[in-house]
This record gives C-alpha cells, sequence and structure tokens, in this order.
C-alpha cells in the first residue's frame, strides 16, 4: 500500500478527461480507476452504480464526511456533491493497482495536496471554449441553460491550470492518448525507483 501512486486528471466539463482516464485503464495494467461518490442522481440506463459512481443520497453523504470517510468533496453544482472515499483509494492500492482519478478542478487541486509527492496532477484542457461548447452539446444530456453554466464554470476553472503539475491539450484523440500514456508511466516507474 505505501507503493500506490495516484495519478489525477482534471478538467472543466467537455475536455476529454473521461476518455483520457478510460483508455488509460483499458490499456495500462498497473492502473485503476477511483470511482467516486456523488449525491447527483444517476443519467438513466448510462451510468451504472458502484461502476461510474457511488450513488449516494445527501443523508449518507454527509455522513461520510462527518466520520471522515472521504479524502475531499466539493459541492460540484448547486445540490450535487461530489468526494473520494478512502476506502476506495485503500482497496485499490490494496490490489497493487496506483489510482486513477476523473475529477473536477477543485478536487482535483485537494487531492494533489492530499497525496503530494505520490500525486501527479494533470490537468486537460482544450484550445478554445467554442471546442468545450460543441462537445457538450454533441453530448445531449445538458439543457442549454446547463451548458451555458457550465461553460462559465469552465472559464473560471481554468484560471486554476498553474495549480497543476502539467497541462495536457485534448485537440487530436491519438496524440492526446499516447501523450496521457507516456507521462503516466514515466510518473509511476521513473519515480519507483
Amino acid at each position: 500500500m505505501d507503493n500506490g501512486k495516484a495519478i489525477i486528471f482534471s478538467a472543466p466539463s467537455g475536455s476529454g478527461k473521461t476518455t483520457i482516464v478510460r483508455h488509460l485503464i483499458r490499456t495500462c495494467y498497473y492502473l485503476d480507476f477511483s470511482i467516486s461518490a456523488t449525491t447527483r442522481p444517476r443519467r438513466t440506463g448510462r451510468e451504472i452504480n458502484g461502476k461510474d459512481y457511488y450513488f449516494l443520497s445527501l443523508e449518507d453523504f454527509k455522513k461520510k464526511i462527518a466520520n471522515n470517510e472521504l479524502v475531499e468533496w466539493e459541492e460540484v453544482y448547486d445540490g450535487n456533491h461530489y468526494g473520494t472515499l478512502k476506502s476506495e483509494i485503500e482497496r485499490l492500492w490494496g490490489i497493487g493497482k496506483h489510482v486513477v482519478f476523473d475529477v473536477d478542478v477543485k478536487g482535483g487541486l485537494k487531492l494533489k495536496e492530499y497525496f503530494q509527492e505520490k500525486a501527479l496532477a494533470i490537468f486537460v484542457r482544450v484550445n478554445d471554449l467554442k471546442v468545450l461548447e460543441k462537445r457538450l452539446k454533441h453530448r445531449n444530456t445538458e439543457s442549454e441553460e446547463n451548458i451555458k453554466r457550465r461553460l462559465a464554470k469552465a472559464e473560471f476553472e481554468m484560471t486554476f491550470e498553474n495549480g497543476f503539475d502539467i497541462t495536457l491539450i485534448s485537440d487530436k484523440l491519438e496524440q492526446t492518448l499516447e501523450t496521457a500514456e507516456k507521462l503516466v508511466s514515466e510518473f509511476i516507474f521513473q519515480n519507483n525507483s
């Protein structure tokens, strides 16, 4: 468990961090995904409890906060809380995996602070907010009002880019995935000696 490391991917919504993380989980045997806890409703037919998120009631989430069972947590959008369960990290490190996080920007900075030298914090971004808007619309999961809210939040989140160890531009998919693999393997294996 002492040898476990944390790879943190943070980005404004729609920047491509989830695509990158899913690719790394499929291709890097030494990584596994940290499943976040959330109080937001499950997207019907698209998300599975215990696979995409641990979907908790607000009451259960608050109990976990009170019992110090979360590494970090945040109310990301009004009424929707997200957090990282300590038990999830222990589970993954216990089976010899390094942990990969797919979290919002504030969560990423909190995780970086918590794990310190055991963490590589990667900020994923696109070159232009118009690209982000197009990606969010293409999802077909958000109302026009929610897209505007997410874009405003994205603009704010980009101001925290310098708090991360490295920035990964999510532009050309294959190149982005290749760069992500290289960054992660160098951190895991070069710092293991």
